[in-house]
């Protein structure tokens, strides 16, 4: 059985809060190491340019192991299955590919693309508190994305903690959002949120 082979990075060693997750390992593709790719960036060129990537086992936490360094050859999109086909220098075949399903792939937090004026990247958003717009009421908390067609922010409930609504992050719903200030405005369409 082949054993992937990656090298550790072991220089400055970043914390927790220096890496960004961009996808998601999800299956090997073809005989030559690529591999399926469930993507939790907005930015096509963390699958499509070659460079420096690292990854991250289901299992690893940051305090037991930095992630590991490989090197992005080539990637391509899959369209209408939502997934980017990708090569890593250091996975020659189906077998070494297999070994690293369910991986997350990694981009240094520093490494983000710049943004236009009224853009904003979606892991910023976890944490910021979500209010009804017509009435400034609190709703509850970010608390994770879903990627999908249009992403979708989880949110837990103030009224109900533990439980989570999903909230498409499209403007005619979510027409405000201040980084700065740490709040998102929300017009929820009728039955998209609980009652009381």
């Amino acid at each position: 059985m082949a054993r992937v082979k990656i090298s550790a990075k072991t220089s400055d060693r970043p914390q927790a809060e220096d890496w960004l997750v961009v996808g998601k390992i999800v299956a090997p593709q073809g005989l030559q190491g690529d591999l399926r790719v469930l993507p939790e960036s907005d930015f096509p060129q963390r699958f499509l340019e070659p460079g420096p990537r690292w990854l991250r086992s289901p299992q690893q936490t940051f305090s037991q192991q930095e992630p590991q360094s490989v090197d992005l050859t080539h990637g391509r999109y899959l369209p209408g299955q939502g997934l980017y086909v990708i090569h890593l220098a250091q996975i020659g075949d189906r077998t070494a590919a297999e070994h690293l399903r369910g991986h997350e792939l990694l981009v240094l937090a520093s490494d983000r693309p710049p943004l236009a004026e009224g853009e904003f990247h979606l892991l910023d958003l976890i944490g910021l508190e979500v209010y009804l717009a017509q009435d400034r009421s609190l709703i509850g908390t970010v608390v994770g994305l879903v990627p999908a067609g249009n992403d979708l922010l989880e949110v837990e409930l103030k009224q109900n903690p533990g439980q989570t609504v999903l909230i498409p992050l499209v403007p005619a719903i979510v027409p405000s959002i201040d980084l700065q200030q740490g709040w998102i405005e929300v017009t929820p369409p009728l039955g998209l949120l609980p009652k009381d």
